[in-house]
C-alpha cells in the first residue's frame, strides 16, 4: 500500500504514526528512507521500557526490538525524527520499573514523548493487577517525563540549526501568526502569509 501511495500525485507528504514496534518491519524503514513521499518522521509506540510491565500490558514486543528499530532508522536517516507512546503507573509499575523507561528512554536516539498517565478502566484485566500505584506518584512520573521530553526535543532542534529544510504551512493560529513542520517533524512559527498557506518553503532553522 505504501508503495502505490508513493506514487500518487498531488500529495506531497506522509507520515508513519502510531505503528508497532513489531509491525514496523526493517522493509518499511528503508523504504521510507527511499521515498520521494514519506516522511523522515516515525512515531513508534513504547509504553513501557520495563520489560516486565511490557509483559502485564501484554504488549507483543520487549525493548531490545524497540531499540533496534530505533538504531535502524537512524542509520538509515540520521536526520528522522522519531517520537514515541509512554504510559506511566500502570499498575505494579514500582520505582525501579519507572527508572528503567527513564533511563531506556534518556539513552535512545528519539526525538520526543507523548506521555499518558494510566488510568483504570472497566472490564480490563489491569485492574487485578496489583499493587496500584497512587495517583500522586503517576502524575510525579508524568511530569519527569514530559520535561525528559522537552530536552529531547531541544536537542534534536538544535542538531538541525543552519540546515534548510521544507516547511509546509497549514494555516495560521493565534495573533496573526501561523504554523508549520518540517520534512522531519520540526516546528516553524513564522507572520502570517496568504500565499504560503499548504505550500513546502524552503526554510533555514534558526
Amino acid at each position: 500500500m505504501i508503495r502505490e501511495l508513493d506514487k500518487v500525485e498531488g500529495i506531497e507528504r506522509y507520515r508513519i504514526s502510531s505503528i508497532e514496534p513489531n509491525l514496523l518491519s526493517n522493509e518499511i524503514i528503508e523504504f521510507v528512507a527511499n521515498s520521494r513521499k514519506f516522511m523522515p518522521h516515525f512515531h513508534i509506540p513504547l509504553q513501557s521500557g520495563s520489560n516486565e510491565i511490557l509483559g502485564l500490558m501484554r504488549r507483543r514486543y520487549r525493548r531490545d526490538l524497540y531499540a533496534e528499530k530505533v538504531a535502524l532508522i537512524k542509520q538509515f536517516m540520521p536526520h528522522a525524527c522519531i517520537g514515541v507512546d509512554v504510559i506511566v503507573g500502570f499498575p505494579a509499575e514500582s520505582d525501579t520499573h519507572f527508572k528503567e523507561t527513564y533511563d531506556f528512554l534518556h539513552d535512545l536516539d528519539i526525538s520526543y514523548l507523548h506521555v499518558f498517565t494510566y488510568s483504570e478502566r472497566e472490564n480490563t484485566v489491569a485492574l487485578e493487577i496489583k499493587p496500584v500505584v497512587p495517583v500522586n506518584i503517576r502524575h510525579e512520573r508524568n511530569k519527569a517525563l514530559r520535561n525528559l521530553s522537552h530536552k529531547k526535543m531541544q536537542y534534536f532542534t538544535e542538531q538541525h540549526i543552519g540546515e534548510t529544510r521544507k516547511v509546509l504551512f497549514e494555516g495560521h493560529g493565534k495573533e496573526g501568526m501561523m504554523e508549520g513542520y518540517t520534512d522531519n517533524y520540526i516546528k516553524v512559527t513564522t507572520p502570517f502569509r496568504t500565499e504560503w498557506v499548504n505550500n513546502l518553503i524552503d526554510w533555514e532553522l534558526r
